[in-house]
């Protein structure tokens, strides 16, 4: 598994893999153009995304309509450390989602692979060569 990480010009970096290519800058106030979202909002937004992925596969393999669920994720910072101290996912749920099945989605929400990375983290390696 290779990701390709090249410079752009400015502050904007992009990442190439599987197939796909994942621009990056930075706000205005960093240096950036604003132009793309920055690592770290990518990194939130892959949560959100990791754990509405397994709300819509949990409502797919009923046939629940999930057109009208929504996540609202709430980042909560800690002063002391600087940095996100807790990640609040609340699923929005419609007045006719089967009540019977609303602790099973939240369930189905905790299965993010993203998450799971978070909670038993890889170890990093960051080392140089040349060409």
């Amino acid at each position: 598994m290779d990701m390709k990480i090249t410079f752009k010009g400015g502050k904007k970096v992009q990442a190439e893999y599987n197939g796909f290519v994942h621009q990056t800058d930075q706000p205005r106030e960093a240096g950036g153009e604003n132009s793309a979202p920055s690592p770290f909002d990518l990194f939130l937004a892959s949560l959100g995304t990791c754990a509405g992925f397994y709300v819509l596969s949990f409502c797919q393999g009923r046939g629940i309509d999930a057109s009208e669920i929504e996540l609202r994720q709430i980042m909560e910072w800690d002063a002391n450390s600087h940095r996100i101290g807790r990640v609040n996912i609340e699923i929005v749920l419609p007045a006719s989602f089967p009540e019977k099945y609303r602790a099973a989605v939240v369930q189905a929400a905790q299965s993010c692979t993203v998450k799971k990375h978070l909670l038993q983290p890889p170890a990093f390696h960051i080392f140089a060569t040349a060409r």
